[in-house]
């Protein structure tokens, strides 16, 4: 038996004034380095390290590794990771190395993530 798809057109139909407008808007966004961000912080370790740096403004490598339960070796190349995406800076204080978010668009991305999770989260709940 066939099965029927709702959630699709059922004529073909293009407005193509608003195609091109996208399609014209679409070409000024830097899409590559965005959707490696997200593949970066596509990664549950990755992804409670940023958090954890947005909630603390900077912690040192150790604070990071026992905050997120991973070894320091693990918050070491994952912090690294998101230093050279642009994600993550660092400061050297002494012997010990503190990493903090890059700047506020990154707190602004994981913090409008975090509120969609929870509004999808609590749609989930009342269907």
């Amino acid at each position: 038996m066939e099965t029927k798809h709702t959630d699709l057109c059922e004529i073909e139909c293009v407005e193509q004034e608003k195609v091109e407008r996208v399609q014209n808007e679409l070409t000024a966004i830097p899409v590559s380095p965005i959707a490696q961000w997200f593949k970066i912080l596509g990664d549950e370790t990755r992804l409670k390290i940023a958090y954890s740096l947005a909630e603390a403004k900077e912690l040192c490598v150790c604070d990071v590794a026992y905050a997120t339960g991973c070894s320091i070796a693990t918050a070491s190349h994952h912090l690294r990771t998101l230093k050279k995406a642009g994600l993550a800076k660092y400061r050297k204080e002494g012997k010990r190395a503190f990493y903090s978010l890059d700047d506020a668009h990154v707190t602004i991305i994981l913090e409008l993530s975090k509120t969609h999770a929870q509004h999808v989260a609590r749609s989930e709940a009342d269907n």
